[in-house]
């Protein structure tokens, strides 16, 4: 077994971490930006093309920065409580913050005058009465506005179940890491199984589409528990802890074979299901999914490929990574401002989404740096 102690050790710093925490920010931004361009298939199908295929593209925005997560945080030292009052302080506040002032700042927008043409947004939901329901029922969940803090939800969930997983890697061997990733990864098929059932006479449960005993009465099936987001962290602490010895040349080329399959089912699947489902948002989401098999292949090919970059510490990108967290909160009302700013400029949708991605972003660091001056803002964005 390697005993190597772990470079993300509490305390130390890791540069290609920030490299990593960078990437995956900007690709959010991005995947934001596709969305008026995917919204548009109805009366633009070249714009949803080249929605799709920056969207597909950056699909592993979310899994890079759950595995950012599993490199700083596992392993766990410390007791449950201890962990919970410094982690879940760090999410409540941001998010209760930032539930406020998206629904807010978009309000003040489009109180203006100004116009869009992003289809995705219905402009009776920005009535004064429609914006002061935005800012109390999000107790419950998020809305339109606070589109990307559905990770918060997500992540303080994550968060609560940390210190358990954490236990068990701390005694874990290497096989029984292996074996739980294993099942995590057949977890990821499931979406395509259930898409597929059907056309093998599968009739449902009772109307409930759900296999492997999901019905109206259990959404927890099979693998259930080996699901979701907490794999990608268990993954990124195995990787770290058992770094991979390939030669640049081997990690090029099954980082790149993995990587242009992964982009090939997420892509052409995503088209071909709005050729045979148009419209259908929720079957579109499934070649997007998160946890899907074809986007996991993407993501672990980009982590492997930064992991493996040798870089010296740098203040600048040190400070830039530290104020991700808040581009992230922050950034959503800026794509569509940028949106409107520069869709009218001459120039085919693929030159204008990375364009309008670079432009939110640029805005978002401005912002979030002026936030990380003083104290008090600070901490509702980092």
């Amino acid at each position: 077994m390697n005993n190597t102690p772990l470079p993300q050790s509490h305390g130390s710093h890791v540069a290609w971490v920030d490299v990593l925490r960078i990437f995956a920010c900007f690709l959010v931004v991005l995947a934001h930006c596709c969305d008026p361009f995917v919204g548009n298939a109805s009366n633009d199908m070249f714009d949803f093309q080249c929605g799709a295929f920056w969207g597909s593209m950056v699909r592993p925005c979310v899994p890079l920065f759950a595995m950012i997560s599993g490199v700083l945080l596992f392993p766990i030292t410390g007791d449950t409580a201890t962990f919970y009052s410094k982690r879940l302080k760090r999410i409540l506040i941001p998010l209760v913050v930032w539930s406020l002032a998206l629904p807010l700042m978009y309000y003040g927008y489009f109180s203006t005058g100004i116009q869009t043409s992003n289809p995705n947004i219905d402009m009776s939901t920005y009535t004064w009465q429609a914006t002061l329901s935005k800012l109390y029922t999000f107790i419950f969940n998020f809305n339109y506005d606070t589109t990307p803090l559905w990770y918060l939800y997500m992540l303080a969930g994550i968060y609560l179940f940390m210190p358990i997983i954490g236990g068990w890697l701390n005694q874990a061997s290497r096989k029984d890491i292996q074996l739980f990733l294993k099942l995590w990864v057949c977890s990821m098929c499931l979406p395509y199984v259930q898409m597929l059932a059907p056309f093998l006479g599968y009739e449902g449960n009772f109307g409930n589409m759900g296999i492997l005993g999901v019905c109206d009465w259990n959404p927890y099936g099979t693998f259930y528990y080996f699901s979701g987001f907490m794999g990608y962290m268990v993954l990124a602490h195995y990787l770290v802890k058992y770094p991979l010895k390939w030669s640049w040349t081997k990690t090029l080329s099954v980082a790149g074979s993995l990587f242009l399959a992964g982009y090939a089912i997420t892509l052409f699947g995503f088209l071909e299901i709005q050729k045979n489902f148009p419209g259908d948002a929720a079957k579109l989401e499934i070649c997007w999914y998160f946890s899907g098999i074809n986007v996991f292949m993407m993501t672990y090919a980009m982590f492997i490929v930064v992991q493996k970059i040798r870089i010296s510490p740098n203040p600048f990108l040190t400070k830039v990574a530290a104020l991700t967290f808040g581009i992230y909160l922050c950034h959503f009302v800026l794509v569509q401002c940028s949106y409107d700013l520069l869709i009218g400029i001459p120039l085919a949708a693929y030159v204008k989404i990375p364009l309008i991605a670079g432009v939110a972003f640029a805005i978002s660091l401005a912002l979030v740096w002026v936030l990380s001056l003083t104290r008090l803002t600070r901490k509702s964005i980092m």
